[in-house]
């Protein structure tokens, strides 16, 4: 009998009520607890941003430690208290859970505890669902960070099995936590797995990249990016995020490039109006648009080659290469360890790190035959797609495995609701 099929015969004929939050248990909010307060032993200690970085689903011991003079004035988590933290600057990550298993632990400001009698790893399981995330999302108030009042959660709904049977009721909660934790077991190693092997993958593809585009002496021209024959650095214009829009002209933030933008692209995430980019510089299709400034030397000038048919419009801080050669290959060639060795000569600045376009004219590229660049650029599009792509390739897997474990924990939290039950 498969898990779901002996859950399925386990709750037959069961009671499950949907009850908010709020009747539940309740909601206490931490406070005073900064990362300035962290020693090396001590008093356990969990600040909110520990809840996105450090944890899991659940967790009995802390990373940190504060005085036990500050430990008493501050609010306690208790064994089986569910943590939240509250505020997070997207709607996603806002009331992130983590159930807590271990003794007491002080909690910071900008997270609550949830008090309450349920088997907290069934609560946690379910903070994280679908049904609890779209209940969320019409509670989500801030601009910049976004929250969730405590009063707001309390109305939030529930499914508790046998609500008048407390045992019943937790015995139905532990074995729905047991068949999540051995998806969510599964998941892990496959995902690891599936990481391991991208691990390598990516390894090979720079090493088969670095030596498609390294050339012995003699075997091919290496000429001045800047060259005239070659290509000519443009700079780009006065763009700004504030500058979007739903729809117009296609533009490219040079921030996006190391954000959402891989080799290649024909589609821009992003748009202005068309008065602005009449103002704008614009890459046409075959450019290569660069950020020339990043906070580490190894982003500066990260590359990504424009191939869709439209002209679009560069924001500052980036810079457009106007180019007689395969696009592709230039942009490959902006990936090598040949390319990287010639930039960190030219790179300035401290906290910010440029490289100017005269610099870039500068740095030599191997320039094959039309056709040696096209068998180059087919070979590596292959290994491009293998480690990188989200549609296809092992990234696409792994993100399979997490969609997998998602799809059956909102099915185990499905069960029928009332009709006054809406969000």
């Amino acid at each position: 009998m498969s898990e779901l099929s002996y859950l399925e015969k386990l709750l037959e004929g069961v009671e499950v009520e949907w009850l908010p939050l709020g009747d539940i248990g309740n909601f206490i909010r931490g406070n005073g607890l900064q990362k300035k307060d962290f020693i090396e032993i001590g008093f356990p200690a969990i600040h909110y941003g520990q809840i996105y970085t450090r944890y899991g689903l659940s967790a009995d011991k802390t990373f940190t430690f504060v005085s036990s003079e500050l430990a008493n004035k501050l609010r306690k988590a208790q064994k089986n208290d569910l943590l939240l933290a509250t505020t997070s600057e997207n709607d996603v990550d806002v009331v992130k859970p983590l159930a807590w298993l271990g003794e007491d632990a002080a909690i910071s400001g900008d997270m609550m505890l949830f008090r309450h009698e349920q088997n907290v790893k069934y609560l946690a399981h379910f903070f994280q669902s679908e049904i609890f995330q779209t209940q969320k999302m019409k509670y989500i108030t801030g601009a910049k960070v976004r929250r969730v009042s405590s009063g707001d959660l309390a109305k939030i709904v529930a499914p508790i099995p046998c609500p008048n049977n407390p045992e019943k009721s937790l015995a139905i909660q532990s074995e729905i936590v047991r068949i999540l934790d051995k998806f969510t077991a599964l998941t892990a190693e496959l995902t690891a797995e599936l990481t391991a092997e991208l691990t390598a993958r990516k390894k090979q593809y720079n090493y088969y990249r670095d030596q498609l585009l390294s050339f012995k002496e003699g075997e091919v021209a290496h000429l001045p990016m800047g060259q005239k024959d070659i290509g000519e650095f443009v700079r780009g214009g006065s763009l700004q995020k504030k500058d979007f829009t739903e729809s117009g002209v296609g533009c490219i933030h040079y921030g996006q490039i190391f954000t959402y933008y891989g080799t290649f692209a024909d589609k821009t995430k992003t748009f202005i109006s068309e008065s602005l980019a009449k103002k704008c510089r614009k890459a046409q299709s075959g450019n290569l648009v660069i950020a020339t400034t990043s906070e580490n030397d190894d982003d500066v000038c990260k590359a990504v080659a424009w191939l869709g048919t439209n002209d679009i419009a560069i924001s500052s801080d980036a810079c457009i290469y106007k180019h007689t050669l395969n696009p592709k290959y230039v942009s490959y060639f902006f990936q090598t360890e040949l390319f990287q060795n010639q930039k960190r000569q030219y790179i300035t600045g401290t906290k910010v790190r440029r490289v100017n376009a005269d610099n870039l004219a500068k740095i030599l590229i191997p320039v094959p035959s039309s056709q040696e660049q096209s068998r180059i650029v087919s070979i590596l599009d292959k290994f491009d797609t293998l480690t990188n792509s989200i549609s296809e390739g092992l990234p696409r897997e792994i993100e399979l495995r997490q969609k997998q474990y998602e799809y059956y924990r909102d099915l185990l939290f499905s069960f029928s609701k009332p009709e006054a039950v809406t969000y």
